[in-house]
C-alpha cells in the first residue's frame, strides 16, 4: 500500500468514526431512533420526497374525511398511504384559505417535514430566509414571486424537532374533474412549504 493509499484510508476510518460517534450521541440524546439511520440512508431517495406530499395533499382535495384526519394528525394520516419515516413522527398539517396563508420555516437550522417534503433546498437553509421570513414574510413571499392581498393573513411556523409542518395549499380553480395522479402533479415541494401556490392547470 502507497503512502497515499494508506493516508485515503485512515481518513476515511476517520469520518467512519466520527460519524458513529455523532449517530451515538444524538441516540443518546433521544434525538434519533437506532434504526432511523439505516432508514434514512436507505429513503433518501424513495422514501423522502415531496412527492409524498403531494399524493397525502392531492387525498385531502378529492376526500373530505381523509383532509379532516390529516388537520388533526398529519402523521398518521401519512401512514394512511404508506408514508412514513425519520423526522416524521411529529407532522403536522396547516391548510390555506383565502384568507390566511401558512408558510414554514427553521429559524434554528434546517427542519422539515421530511417523509412529506423531503430534504430542505438550500434557500430554505439559508441564513437570509430563515431570518426574513420572520419579520418580512409577505416581502420574503413577494421576491419568491408569490404575491398575496392585503386582505390574507400570512402565519409563519417555526418548525423544530418537535413539530414538524407541512402546509396543504389550496385547490387550484378548474381541477374539479382531475384524477388525484393529476392533482398531485400540481403541487410542488415550494407549495408544501408556502412559498408559492398549487400550480395551475393547463386546460
Amino acid at each position: 500500500m502507497t503512502g497515499h493509499q494508506s493516508s485515503s484510508v485512515r481518513a476515511r476510518a476517520t469520518l467512519a468514526a466520527h460519524a458513529a460517534a455523532v449517530e451515538n450521541l444524538l441516540i443518546d440524546k433521544g434525538l434519533l431512533a437506532p434504526d432511523d439511520i439505516p432508514a434514512m440512508v436507505a429513503g433518501v431517495d424513495d422514501g423522502l420526497a415531496p412527492e409524498n406530499g403531494a399524493r397525502v395533499v392531492a387525498r385531502a382535495w378529492v376526500d373530505p374525511g381523509f383532509r379532516d384526519r390529516l388537520l388533526r394528525n398529519a402523521t398518521a394520516a401519512a401512514r394512511e398511504l404508506g408514508i412514513e419515516g425519520p423526522e416524521g413522527r411529529q407532522m403536522i398539517a396547516l391548510e390555506n384559505t383565502d384568507e390566511i396563508h401558512n408558510v414554514i420555516v427553521c429559524t434554528q437550522c434546517s427542519c422539515t417535514a421530511w417523509p412529506l417534503i423531503g430534504l430542505p433546498p438550500d434557500w430554505y437553509k439559508s441564513p437570509p430566509y430563515r431570518a426574513r421570513v420572520v419579520r418580512e414574510a409577505r416581502t420574503v413571499l413577494s421576491e419568491m414571486g408569490l404575491d398575496l392581498p392585503p386582505s390574507v393573513r400570512i402565519r409563519v411556523w417555526d418548525t423544530s424537532g418537535d413539530s414538524r409542518y407541512v402546509v396543504v395549499p389550496q385547490r387550484p380553480v378548474g381541477t374539479e374533474q382531475f384524477s388525484e395522479d393529476e392533482l398531485a402533479a400540481l403541487v410542488s415541494r415550494e407549495s408544501l412549504i408556502g412559498v408559492a401556490r398549487a400550480g395551475q392547470p393547463v386546460l
